[in-house]
């Protein structure tokens, strides 16, 4: 399906491993022999520059483009080489010269937040957009109807007083990891503050109540715009979905029941798809990718653009796919400053959003001594607690409940800690303290200790987002199996069953069994085995998740 996406604002300070994130989050491309997929920062070298291929950086979304860049590879000759990578991470990239040398062009779902950064002026050799996409509400037929609205008159204050009398719920991505989720927050906040130039950080702080109240009506979030889609096919109780147009119009195509995809008639943000040449690619690179985008913009790829991604075609006389609604809406104003977006992040991330609880499960059985992995562990959770300078998303939430359970041949300790606003440092100080103590010994109880979390869960209250972390380096062992723990999750309260298990394959773990596990719960299986990704970069994507 189009729009798939991975993380788009870890923000910017660490780019290098942050950008495992997007190598991780998507397959290779199917049938798509003009591309080949770049696994992440951790690929040995960077390919060098060959004359005829083009070395792009590119929003993980594009992977629908597959079938139309093999097009354009036997029109023109030119091949391209895709790196995924998240919009705000490929924007650092760009900016601390990262880039150069490495990619000939950066092909980003927009690059409003890249014009920011002043220094990334002089990289851009040009840009033009190749298709763009608004952002949209697509809603249940069923919500459509209780609702009475009629889709041409909805506006953002018309879905926010629909949030608030508790008539509406939705799925959204993460804005801190996914630019269709920064997307729809900067139309939100445009469209409950009633800014009518770029946002401030007063227009922000104004629109702050009416936005937490909207933020009250999220049940799902996400990393990716794929795993949202599904998420949402489990989940009744969920009424709609925030995404880009093109991703909601997707979603119908499979859906039993489609969406009604609504641009609020007071605006929206919009991606343009800018395929944008670096000065410092070589001049073949340069020419090869005037020679794409010129081909991308006629009417033959305009056609194939619009009918197989359900993105807007920008090239005069193209007709949109059908369901491609032709009436024009307001392009709401973008943030005005890095600082502005940032900002607008940080609120979201630690003010508005619902909190999350998540309990980490945590295999500590003897055989983590093997190869250190039980040290990767330490490191990997030691960095959720942050520094003095971690930025937005960097390490764990205010209000966040973080609860530990280490296990080895049984569950060996639960601790909780919720960071408190203002004041994280205590419990940073105790999540700290508790993993160092973290010893390897005994064997492995999966399927007890999971069933353990469940019951943790069940003990708090509030209103937040759940998830359980099985992170384990083995197969279950000890205490329950796998038919014990399928009665006792079925059995569970339905609100419980909607928590989902995201595990991380590490070690010699058994990919069958934790694949299992997370089909069963609706959660995802993260890969930080060998060559495939770090143990530090699995748990950070997770957080996109929570």
């Amino acid at each position: 399906m189009s729009g798939r996406e991975g993380s788009t604002g870890r923000r910017g300070r660490r780019a290098g491993r942050r950008g495992l994130i997007a190598g991780l989050v998507l397959a290779s491309l199917v049938g798509a022999g003009a591309c080949t997929v770049e696994e992440g920062p951790d690929r040995a070298k960077p390919a060098a520059y060959k004359e005829g291929t083009l070395r792009v950086l590119a929003s993980s979304e594009l992977a629908d483009m597959g079938p139309v860049l093999d097009q354009a590879r036997q029109a023109t000759g030119v091949s391209v080489d895709l790196t995924w990578s998240g919009t705000l991470d490929a924007a650092e990239q760009v900016a601390s010269g990262k880039a150069d040398g490495k990619y000939d062009a950066i092909w980003l779902s927009s690059n409003d937040y890249l014009r920011l950064r002043p220094e990334a002026a002089g990289k851009l050799a040009n840009e033009t957009p190749v298709m763009s996409s608004p952002v949209a509400l697509g809603v249940r037929p069923e919500a459509l109807a209780r609702l009475g609205w009629k889709p041409e008159d909805v506006t953002w204050s018309a879905v926010h007083e629909a949030v608030t009398g508790g008539k509406l719920t939705y799925g959204m991505t993460d804005p801190v990891r996914s630019n269709s989720g920064f997307s729809a927050l900067v139309s939100v906040a445009s469209g409950l503050s009633g800014a009518q130039a770029a946002l401030t950080d007063a227009d922000v702080k104004a629109a702050a109540p009416r936005l937490k109240e909207f933020f009250a009506g999220q049940r799902l979030t996400s990393a990716s715009s794929g795993w949202l889609a599904t998420a949402y096919a489990r989940r009744s109780d969920v009424d709609a979905l925030v995404n880009y147009e093109s991703v909601l119009l997707s979603v119908n195509r499979d859906a039993k029941s489609p969406l009604t995809v609504i641009r609020p008639r007071d605006g929206v943000v919009t991606a343009h798809y800018p395929l944008t040449l670096l000065t410092s690619a070589p001049a073949g690179a340069r020419e090869s990718g005037r020679a794409l985008t010129e081909y991308l913009r006629g009417p033959e790829a305009q056609r194939a653009i619009t009918e197989r991604t359900l993105r807007r075609p920008v090239a005069a006389g193209v007709a949109p796919a059908a369901g491609l609604g032709v009436d024009k809406r307001r392009e709401l104003p973008f943030p005005g400053s890095p600082a502005v977006a940032d900002g607008l992040l940080a609120s979201y991330e630690n003010e508005l959003r619902r909190p999350s609880r998540t309990v980490y499960v945590l295999d500590t059985s003897g055989s983590m001594s093997e190869e250190d992995r039980i040290g990767r562990l330490k490191a990997a959770l030691t960095e959720l607690t942050g520094s003095g300078s971690s930025g937005t998303g960097e390490r764990f939430r205010d209000r966040e409940e973080v609860t530990l359970l280490p296990f080895g041949s049984k569950v060996k300790r639960v601790r909780t800690h919720v960071v408190e606003p203002g004041d994280p440092g205590p419990a940073l100080d105790g999540i700290r303290g508790d993993v160092k103590s973290l010893e390897p010994e005994g064997g492995t109880a999966i399927y007890s200790s999971l069933e353990a979390a469940y019951e943790q869960l069940g003990k708090g209250g509030g209103d937040a987002f759940t998830s359980i972390v099985l992170m384990t380096d083995g197969e279950n062992t000890e205490g329950v199996g796998a038919k014990h723990f399928d009665a006792f999750y079925a059995a569970l309260p339905e609100e419980r069953r909607h928590t989902p298990v995201f595990a991380v394959l590490f070690g010699d773990s058994d990919r069958r069994e934790l694949t299992r596990i997370t089909e069963l719960t609706g959660g995802r299986l993260f890969d930080a085995t060998g060559g495939n990704g770090s143990l530090a970069g699995a748990f950070e994507e997770i957080r996109g998740y929570q």
